[in-house]
């Protein structure tokens, strides 16, 4: 991923010497598919379009937190902290991107596509600069 501050872009860019060996396999039916160069043409996404998209899916959304507990008959959730988000910041997201807290998720499997997912590392929230409300639960 490549963020171009001056094009106001996130480049998203393909170096096969940087696959780790375990993956030599998939690597190798994408030599055969369609080469190890860049991709092109280069996908991008635009930091205003981004910024529209996150900015009206964040706000007034909940992450839940839970401890599982798993029997022979079912499975139990304890939740045990709730946070609402509020007032996006996109320049905290994109800081987030750089320091590699927010991962690009290319959700095609085979036969499939899930689309694609921005993933953020747990306890990384506040890097995005969100008004929090926290509620737990402590007995």
């Amino acid at each position: 991923m490549i963020i171009d501050t001056k094009e106001r872009k996130i480049l998203i860019s393909f170096d096969a010497k940087t696959v780790d060996d375990k993956h030599r396999a998939w690597l190798e039916t994408v030599r055969k598919r369609a080469g190890l160069g860049e991709i092109t043409p280069q996908p991008y996404w635009g930091f205003d379009d981004l910024e529209h998209k996150a900015g009206t899916k964040l706000p007034n959304t909940f992450y839940v937190q839970a401890e599982v507990k798993n029997t022979q008959e079912k499975e139990y959730y304890k939740y045990i902290r709730v946070i609402m988000l509020e007032n996006f910041n996109f320049d905290g997201f994109l800081k987030a991107l750089e320091k590699g807290a927010i991962l690009v998720d290319f959700d095609a499997r085979t036969g499939h596509n899930h689309g694609t997912k921005f993933r953020m590392r747990q306890n990384c929230l506040p890097m995005l600069q969100i008004r929090l409300y926290v509620q737990s639960q402590t007995h």
